[in-house]
């Protein structure tokens, strides 16, 4: 029998218990993030220093595309974070108390029906923004490559370390989606071959599946990365820092 919402292997939540911090960080951190985004995009000429290039001016510096960087920030990676399934998580605990953690009684609201109804029916795209999140990694592959390229052949700088770096984490951040381990297994009824073996694709959805677990810890990292790598160029940009070139 199920355990009553109140409880958790019989006992009680501690009074006081502060599981709301959580939420309301998370949720916090990501509008600033929004904010920063949107003060970049409308308010910022440029995100090109030399061969760096900012992730939120990506692609349409580097490749000439005569598109607002808004659309990409706005509908692309926004969008895929902010209907990311652990990104929905900590707002439906934090803001409307349901669904909760085991130990916390959930607060029925009579205006919440969860995805069901406008607006947050539209968090269910979450897998189309991904496909289109992928689209963006790939251009973000080519910048951090070309950050290696340089007038006198190929180079290491820490800029073009600290790109690398972002677009992996972005990369963990993405491959590890539920959207991607639905598609990679989530269709499918067997996953072993006629003797009993295991199919690559089994091997690849347990691989998925275990990248899964640490969704949330490359959603933060990566989020921080997108943001410090901006940062770092812009300072570039401005003639705050000089540029640091390895070899």
């Amino acid at each position: 029998m199920a355990q009553p919402a109140e409880t958790v292997h019989g006992s009680k939540p501690k009074s006081g218990s502060a599981w709301w911090v959580e939420p309301y960080l998370t949720v916090l951190a990501l509008g600033l993030f929004g904010v920063y985004s949107l003060w970049l995009v409308f308010f910022q000429h440029t995100g090109q220093f030399q061969n760096l290039l900012s992730p939120f001016f990506s692609p349409t510096q580097s490749w000439g595309i005569k598109l607002l960087p808004a659309l990409w920030v706005l509908w692309v990676p926004l969008l895929f974070r902010a209907t990311c399934y652990y990104y929905r998580k900590e707002i439906y605990r934090g803001f409307f108390h349901d669904p909760m953690a085991c130990g916390i009684p959930e607060s029925r609201r009579k205006f919440y029906f969860g995805e069901t109804r406008f607006p947050f029916i539209w968090t269910n795209l979450h897998r189309w923004f991904w496909y289109l999140a992928l689209v963006v990694l790939v251009f973000l592959w080519i910048d951090a490559i070309k950050s290696f390229i340089f007038p006198s052949g190929f180079g290491v700088s820490l800029g073009s370390v600290i790109m690398l770096v972002n677009v992996i984490l972005l990369s963990a951040y993405s491959l590890s989606c539920h959207a991607f381990r639905h598609l990679i297994g989530g269709g499918s009824q067997k996953f072993s071959c006629a003797d009993g073996t295991p199919t690559t694709r089994y091997k690849l959805w347990r691989k998925v599946s275990d990248w899964n677990e640490r969704h949330g810890l490359f959603a933060w990292v990566s989020m921080f990365s997108v943001w410090f790598t901006d940062v770092y160029i812009r300072l570039l940009i401005y003639g705050v820092i000089h540029p640091v070139r390895f070899f």
